[in-house]
């Protein structure tokens, strides 16, 4: 295994995951409010500059191991950057990140790795959930708290927080939103270019977005499927145009594999619906910015969930809460928000946005 550390370690500060009660937030900061406005340090927090008595205050120095997929498209690669980005702030935490892949066996022998290291929290977002349990299990048995981002273990009891982005919300906001955009078109012609159909995350987000045009009248008349890569999506988008001459609406998954959606439909030369993007991506919300393309909103899919759950790894380590909560320890579960970017708001999430 390969593992990138950063910072010295001192002293180890292990504790046992602990903790039954169940918290969907909007986001998963450690942050606490009083942090000087305009200030990008101090937003995203660190020992350097944080106040007495915060969250953010220096605390024992800990060790994280940190495993991701593969950085083969611009989400993913932003998921282990900003998690570094993050874990750089703090003088008090040492981050060991594995190289990304996608073998899970790799990934195994990765956590494997972290565990005979003793390091003091894990931060995994697995390739396959279902099949990175059993060794989250087995670094939870050792008194090691995994934090679980994005791909859901089989089984909860191998996390001792699991941070997730809202796939059903996805496609809630997507179809709410081409509601208000063509509900009152009764013969609206609605399309859907999916990621990869056997991800459960692809499923929920089909399942948010079905059910969300039901509530005006509306349904999926053409759905494909693509892989979340730039060819992948052109060729998907190529094939649904070549299926519909006509289009109303249409919502694309993942704007990765949007970039290629994009390019499709300007090689077909058409512009007769408007589209959603997903996942938030800087290119896509530059072109809804610009105005002069079908793309007209996207909805988030954060890419800081790895960074979120390094900070929530921190505080489990160190013993320590969320700030602004009554309850004493670090929740169960932290849920993200999918919001809608458009024109609009566009400026609040483009800082936090990622490359494609």
């Amino acid at each position: 295994m390969t593992v990138k550390s950063l910072k010295k370690r001192t002293t180890p500060a292990r504790i046992v995951g602990s903790g039954v009660a169940v918290l969907a937030l909007l986001a998963a900061s450690a942050c606490t409010s009083n942090e000087a406005e305009g200030e990008e340090e101090e937003r995203a927090g660190g020992t350097s500059q944080a106040e007495a008595g915060s969250n953010d205050e220096a605390g024992e120095k800990v060790v994280i191991g940190f495993s991701a997929p593969a950085a083969d498209h611009g989400w993913m690669a932003s998921i282990t950057e900003s998690t570094e980005q993050v874990a750089d702030q703090y003088d008090d935490v040492e981050l060991k990140i594995a190289t990304g892949t996608n073998d899970v066996n790799v990934q195994i022998q990765q956590v494997e790795t972290f565990i005979n290291e003793g390091v003091d929290a894990i931060v995994l977002l697995p390739f396959d959930g279902a099949a990175m349990t059993k060794v989250a299990l087995k670094a939870m048995e050792a008194g090691i708290p995994v934090i679980n981002v994005d791909r859901e273990f089989s089984d909860p009891n191998a996390a001792r927080v699991t941070v997730l982005g809202d796939n059903y919300g996805m496609g809630v906001s997507a179809g709410t939103y081409i509601c208000e955009q063509v509900g009152d078109k009764p013969d609206a012609v609605v399309t859907e270019i999916a990621g990869i159909d056997s991800l459960p995350l692809t499923q929920d987000r089909s399942r948010g977005f079905k059910d969300a045009l039901a509530d005006c009248g509306l349904d999926v008349d053409n759905r494909v499927a693509a892989d979340f890569t730039v060819q992948g999506g052109e060729e998907a988008a190529s094939d649904l145009l070549q299926a519909e001459p006509r289009i109303d609406a249409m919502w694309n998954h993942d704007d990765d594999q949007g970039v290629g959606v994009l390019a499709a439909i300007e090689n077909a030369n058409r512009d007769e619906f408007i589209m959603v993007g997903g996942a938030g991506s800087a290119n896509a919300m530059r072109a809804i910015q610009e105005g002069d393309s079908v793309l007209k909103a996207t909805v988030i899919y954060p890419s800081t969930q790895g960074a979120d759950g390094l900070k929530l790894a921190r505080l489990l380590a160190q013993q320590r809460s969320v700030a602004d909560l009554v309850e004493v320890e670090v929740p169960r579960m932290v849920q993200l928000y999918a919001p809608v970017v458009t024109a609009d708001n566009v400026e609040q999430y483009l800082e936090t946005a990622f490359e494609s």
